[in-house]
């Protein structure tokens, strides 16, 4: 979701954090595919996490969606999100659960908005999670997203992020343009941390041909750059 923003927390006498993030990204890839039409995005949003692990939270980016794209044409995502997490006992493992409602206020032919329940369970640095929701973008029906992610530190200041994904579509020929009722992305990043700034660079890919995302290039794979600041 942050697409590789960085945040920064300041403890609070009141037993909150509260956090903020900024960037600029290359192309905003949610799921494998082009939320900018393959242009820069600028994104940001902050956060409340309390003591016993509940937070709440905003996030947006700009967005654009080609007009050969027949639906939803705002140039705006504002995401609002809640959620529980905390560690699992006294292991390294841990668990996230929450809600996540996409909103894209500038749509006029037709609504993508949709909400996401998640859970996310954690061990050391692998992440396993499941989002579910009833009736996904643009009111294409049931949509069940699987991941997995690994990161890891290579050496000081650079990290390495292995992420892979199955979307899966209740109904085919909705969502997609070719009846495909699911697809795979993945993705391989690098990033490195210098004088309070983050870098990364990311190759991200997908199994769509470019039938299957209505004649668009949204869905191949790519380099996506990100620049990123905490406030």
């Amino acid at each position: 979701l942050m697409a590789g923003a960085a945040q920064a927390k300041a403890d609070d006498s009141d037993g909150f954090q509260i956090s903020g993030n900024v960037a600029l990204t290359s192309d905003y890839r949610f799921r494998g595919i082009s939320q900018t039409d393959k242009n820069p995005a600028i994104q940001g949003g902050f956060d409340i996490e309390f003591a016993n692990g509940l937070y709440v939270g905003t996030w947006g980016s700009s967005v654009d969606f080609d007009t050969n794209v027949d639906c939803c044409d705002g140039s705006l995502e504002r995401d609002y999100y809640g959620g529980w997490s905390s560690a699992i006992g006294d292991t390294d493992c841990g668990r996230d659960v929450g809600y996540i409602y996409y909103d894209y206020p500038g749509d006029e032919e037709k609504e993508g908005d949709y909400g996401e329940v998640y859970f996310v369970g954690s061990w050391k640095d692998l992440s396993l999670g499941v989002n579910y929701s009833d009736d996904y973008y643009a009111g294409t029906g049931k949509f069940f997203y699987y991941s997995a992610d690994y990161s890891f530190s290579l050496f000081e200041n650079f990290s390495v992020g292995l992420h892979v994904g199955y979307n899966d579509f209740d109904k085919a020929d909705e969502f997609l343009s070719n009846n495909q009722d699911s697809y795979t992305d993945w993705s391989v990043s690098l990033g490195y941390s210098w004088a309070g700034v983050d870098f990364s660079v990311a190759y991200v890919d997908t199994d769509l041909d470019d039938e299957d995302v209505y004649d668009t290039n949204w869905g191949d794979g790519t380099a996506v750059f990100t620049i990123s600041k905490s406030m």
